[in-house]
């Protein structure tokens, strides 16, 4: 019996170990916005730079730095949490426009992404 109990409770410890260097990770589509954005006041407060890398997500907080890889080319770009979105079902990332540059996303708008944060 105390073997039992033992190996349901490592099990139980296992489940709620990280799994991982990452805080947050997700996989879903990925959007960007720029020039009409650039200068307006993110929801930090800072202004909009569409040069900069950076993002908007809808819980991750502020600051957070999070890795973010094309899943149909392999590139990735780290990005630093400035603004609150996307606003757009079905998306769970809006990038920069020189993130979605460095990611090979401009043409089509869009990309399935891996949203990976780093830790601090």
């Amino acid at each position: 019996m105390r073997l039992v109990l033992l190996g349901l409770f490592s099990l139980l410890l296992s489940a709620c170990a990280s799994h991982g260097p990452f805080d947050y990770q997700d996989e879903g589509m990925a959007s960007y916005y720029g020039a009409r954005h650039h200068g307006n006041k993110t929801a930090s407060g800072e202004p909009f730079n569409q040069y900069a890398l950076t993002a908007a997500h809808r819980s991750l907080p502020f600051g957070s730095k999070v890795k973010v890889t094309n899943l149909g080319n392999g590139k990735s770009v780290v990005v630093r949490i400035n603004d609150r979105g996307p606003h757009t079902r079905g998306r769970i990332i809006d990038l920069s426009y020189q993130a979605a540059k460095d990611l090979a996303m401009l043409r089509d708008g869009v990309a399935r992404v891996r949203v990976q944060q780093l830790a601090d």
